[in-house]
């Protein structure tokens, strides 16, 4: 309601196909991101390099540079160690160089792939506890 977004129904059934694609994403944030699919190195041990790895990962949320980061879960074939991270990146050099300089990556422990996504659809919920000046995401 009052939200000035253009609803496609029944109204819109007699539209072409292009027009309801180009109606439901004229408004999508088509936001440039750069995925790093993480695959760690079978048998390596990567806990010795775990805490410069996730220092170097704050540094790079410090900066404005991490979007989101984390592992996969091991379950449903998965293998402990592998992980994703999302940069927001000028371009696919830029998120490279960066996948590069990670500590499990240096230390020849990770390999990595680098892919330019767009951010169309979804949210993003905060609540801020002003009484004990907590943040959750939701």
């Amino acid at each position: 309601m009052g939200s000035g977004r253009r609803s496609v129904g029944e109204a819109d059934g007699k539209r072409s196909g292009e027009e309801r694609v180009r109606l439901l994403s004229e408004r999508m944030l088509r936001k440039k991101l750069y995925v790093v699919l993480s695959i760690a190195k079978r048998g390596s041990d990567l806990k010795p390099h775990l805490v410069a790895h996730l220092e170097y990962m704050i540094g790079l949320e410090k900066e404005g540079l991490l979007f989101a980061s984390g592992p996969f879960s091991p379950s449903n074939g998965g293998a402990p160690g592998d992980g994703m991270t999302i940069l927001r990146t000028a371009n696919l050099k830029q998120a490279r160089a960066i996948a590069s300089r990670d500590p499990f990556v240096v230390n020849g422990l990770r390999t990595f792939e680098v892919r330019e996504w767009t951010l169309n659809e979804g949210s993003l919920g905060l609540r801020v506890n002003l009484s004990d000046q907590t943040v959750e995401v939701t």
